[in-house]
């Protein structure tokens, strides 16, 4: 088979149990996002327009809907007969199997696949990331500064750093010291969890970690650590444009509503650096002529004769006459009647929100699971 330069493989296992309840039934880089996207099509558009074709995606928590959502590849131009995507599950072999232990056990139990493209580099990438980055420019960053492994960091407010793991750097960006969410962190350049390695370098870590039973088998925790422990060359890629990890109710939330600012820096509408996507075709979108529309995304096949002010409506919603949606996202196929309010809610796909209800009381999130049937009275925020 022939040898590729880089391949990309998508960590996208994670129960993603703070997203609860859009991850009772889906991993979180499936659930849905922006309208009519997943939060995973943000690292795939990314690889399709790196000009990378073959990804690996390793999964292991409620898989459906995100295999049936990637299918073989076609929105991101994957679909290859040499490379394309793969879905990494974990297996069992001759010698046995078992869940993925952690992010580089993940990466550690798909060698075989890696091998198999002989890469010079290999990109380490989360599935649950909104943001958009040329992996290219990345790749020339490691390539040229002769670095082990590249990671890309950016700046964070310093009351923020101790959530992140922390690049401490010198006047090169060479990274002379990682700080796993310090107490007192001593610079402000948090890891995005994105890694270019030298793929030979990386194997060889992950083989040595595979055999230490006290390790989490984790890039952050073991890897990096190990590898600067060794005098490594480790280097930061600083990236200045948009980036969120959606892991909370409230990021997911605000990352929603990111998109609705005149200046939004996700720009879901840049033809220059298309987001796909595989969604079924439906046909436009109906509005009434009493509707009032503002600020707000409203996609495929919603009918809206009331008000949406500042949301995000998913394919196929429906907002029926005097309903009033504000600060919210409405999930596919969501049916609003007459005369309810919602306010700062997340409501997912399927639910019908009966008549003369409130949703939400303006300062929680408010969240409806799927395929509720909401009567009034409602008053509950989960």
């Amino acid at each position: 088979m022939a040898k590729k330069n880089m391949i990309a493989m998508i960590l996208a296992g994670g129960q993603g149990s703070r997203l609860s309840p859009m991850t009772k039934v889906m991993c979180k880089p499936a659930v849905s996002f922006g309208g009519k996207y997943r939060i995973i099509d943000f690292a795939l558009s990314n690889c399709s327009n790196s000009g990378i074709d073959t990804v690996g995606i390793l999964t292991q928590f409620k898989p459906q809907a995100l295999n049936s959502h990637i299918g073989i590849g076609s929105p991101w131009d994957l679909d290859r007969v040499h490379g394309g995507v793969a879905m990494l599950p974990p297996y069992m072999s001759e010698q046995g199997g078992d869940w993925y232990k952690g992010t580089a056990n993940a990466v550690y139990q798909n060698l075989s696949f890696c091998d198999q493209y002989d890469p010079k580099y290999i990109l380490i990438l989360s599935g649950d990331h909104i943001y958009k980055m040329d992996y290219r420019k990345m790749l020339s960053r490691h390539i040229d500064s002769g670095a082990d492994a590249t990671i890309a960091v950016m700046q964070v407010p310093l009351e923020e750093a101790s959530r992140f793991g922390i690049m401490n750097t010198d006047d090169e960006d060479v990274v002379v010291e990682f700080e796993e969410k310090p107490k007192h962190p001593k610079s402000t350049l948090a890891s995005m969890g994105i890694y270019i390695f030298t793929y030979q370098k990386l194997r060889e870590y992950l083989v040595k970690d595979a055999e230490d039973p006290n390790s989490n088998y984790d890039f952050g925790k073991n890897i990096i650590p190990a590898m600067l422990a060794n005098n490594e060359r480790l280097v930061a890629y600083r990236f200045e444009g948009y980036w969120k990890d959606v892991g909370t109710i409230s990021s997911y939330w605000e990352a929603n509503m990111d998109l609705l600012s005149v200046d939004n820096e996700v720009k879901l509408f840049d033809t220059s650096w298309k987001l796909y996507t595989d969604v079924a075709v439906r046909p436009s979108q109906y509005i009434g002529c009493e509707a009032k529309i503002e600020n707000s995304i409203i996609t495929e096949g919603c009918v809206v004769e009331g008000e949406v002010t500042n949301s995000i409506l998913f394919p196929g919603c429906v907002v029926a006459k005097n309903a009033r949606i504000v600060d919210s996202i409405i999930m596919e196929g969501t049916v609003i009647e007459d005369n309810v309010i919602v306010n700062k809610s997340i409501i997912l796909e399927n639910c019908v929100v009966k008549a003369n209800n409130v949703i939400g009381n303006g300062d929680d999130i408010a969240v409806i699971e799927a395929n509720s049937v909401v009567e009034p009275n409602y008053s509950g925020v989960n």
